[in-house]
């Protein structure tokens, strides 16, 4: 059985990690910081507009600055053959 985390990696999925800066919702003049990290399909980045889109509409924190950053962890383009064969026993 296969990861559901590596599919997602070969299919060009990457880890992406996004700093939300939001507004308290009592106290408007204070930013909190809350950070978001899940794989997901650059440049598009449908699973965090999805959240951003769930918070916006859902939660009381204005957004105030989202800041993302990504990195591609595996991918087809990064295995190639090794010529070469080593046996142990």
């Amino acid at each position: 059985m296969i990861d559901k985390d590596f599919a997602c990696q070969l299919k060009g999925w990457s880890l992406t990690t996004a700093e939300i800066m939001y507004h308290m919702p009592d106290h408007r003049d204070l930013l909190q910081m809350f950070i978001w990290q899940d794989y997901d399909l650059a440049p598009s980045f449908p699973r965090l507009i999805k959240f951003l889109d769930f918070w916006s509409h859902n939660l009381d924190g204005p957004l105030s600055t989202i800041r993302v950053a990504h990195a591609g962890i595996s991918g087809p383009a990064e295995m190639r053959f090794v010529d070469k064969e080593w046996r142990l026993h």
